[in-house]
């Protein structure tokens, strides 16, 4: 039996896979059991940001697992305070929780600002804003976060307490926040990524933090896939000029080891007390050995800058070729509206000739790894372009 066919038979079929079974890989390129190699721009969806096996993100992560692997939170552990003190620090934060997945850092961020309404003005004040397309994870109550209508199908009931509004529209905010009093936060994405990469206004971000303070409501930033570098600043807030209240991670975090986390300022950070929330493998130390992997490199000098200019150089050499008319996004989290050809279709033909890419709704989607050379990324181009060619 092959490995496709051992997969089909026994793993429940809540993806639409490629047929293809990788291996093993090396900086951006992976290989597959066949020996097939591929460029790869999409880098796990965002997750494998210094690209496959990293030599010393390995030694990092090989040296923890010899060490302790996992210890419940009923102990501290160095590798967890390090790395607490360093994200807090290099992003402006007071405090942070860690869990294992970009859902469940939003889970902790919906519970924080209910809670902190709750504490401050009693029950009745718990519903949060989010944005028409927006996406904030796969659980029930992320889902019922998630403005998007094709994802609100089966599960009911969903999780109430979540309106939606549409992004880049002020007015609509404004209206939406004076006459509903059960208002309690609003939660946006500075690039919505499953959504078609789109990128909100500056002004629509500046507005949605002061409505949040003169209204004391707890501004969130979805950072899962902004975050850690990928748009060319640690944050993408820094790129706004906000400071949310909450700003959760995951994806890139730790290099390609499960991990989110969800950070509070000052207004929040200590909301959450013993026995209001908790993750049993959150914090875990060949996680933390990994992020601490992620932020050495992302905060050496002029890593950030490289990686915006890539972004800029990507989306340079995109908007010139054929068959593209438009790219959206910031930094390496990069989307293409295409003029003929369908999203699927490039990105099953580009896999077959040796590049790995996504696809946000009707848009190629490129994540590469942010430690992506010039070559690489030039290699890949023109197998883009290619394909591009014969449409």
């Amino acid at each position: 039996m092959s490995t496709i066919e051992k997969f089909d038979s026994h793993v429940m079929h809540t993806y639409g896979r490629l047929p293809i079974v990788l291996e093993k890989g090396s900086g951006t390129q992976a290989t597959d059991e066949n020996g097939k190699e591929y460029i790869d721009f999409g880098s796990g969806i965002g997750t494998n940001s210094l690209g496959y096996c990293d030599e010393k993100w390995a030694d990092a992560v090989c040296a923890q697992v010899r060490s302790i692997q996992h210890t419940s939170n009923y102990f501290y552990t160095k590798v967890q305070a390090d790395f607490a003190e360093r994200l807090c620090g290099v992003t402006g934060y007071k405090s942070v929780f860690f869990g294992n997945s970009g859902a469940e850092a939003n889970e902790c961020a919906i519970k924080i600002a209910r809670k902190y309404s709750f504490d401050k003005y009693g029950k009745g004040r718990d519903t949060i804003v989010t944005l028409v397309n927006s996406f904030h994870g796969r659980t029930v109550t992320t889902l019922s976060a998630t403005g998007q209508d094709s994802f609100h199908n089966y599960f009911f009931p969903f999780t109430p307490g979540f309106v939606h509004t549409p992004a880049n529209d002020t007015a609509a905010l404004e209206k939406l926040i004076s006459e509903d009093k059960s208002i309690c936060a609003v939660m946006v994405e500075f690039v919505q990524g499953e959504g078609g990469v789109n990128r909100l206004d500056i002004d629509f971000a500046k507005a949605v933090a002061k409505l949040c303070s003169d209204n004391d409501l707890v501004f969130i930033a979805d950072e899962v896939q902004t975050g850690m570098g990928r748009t060319g600043t640690v944050l993408a807030s820094e790129q706004f000029g906000v400071k949310p209240d909450v700003t959760t991670l995951a994806k890139g975090i730790a290099g390609g080891i499960p991990m989110g986390a969800c950070l509070a300022g000052e207004k929040c950070a200590d909301v959450l007390v013993k026995g209001t929330h908790g993750s049993t493998f959150g914090g875990n130390p060949i996680a933390c050995a990994g992020a601490n992997a992620v932020l050495d490199r992302l905060t050496s000098e002029g890593f950030l800058d490289e990686v915006a200019r890539k972004g800029y150089y990507i989306s340079k050499a995109l908007l010139d070729m054929d068959g593209i008319i438009a790219v959206s996004g910031m930094g390496m989290m990069i989307g293409a509206n295409l003029e003929k050809a369908k999203a699927a279709d490039v990105l099953t033909a580009a896999a077959d000739k040796g590049l790995l890419i996504l696809t946000a709704k009707e848009k190629i989607r490129l994540l590469p790894p942010l430690t992506i050379s010039y070559e690489q990324i030039d290699k890949g181009l023109d197998i883009l372009r290619g394909i591009l060619a014969e449409v």
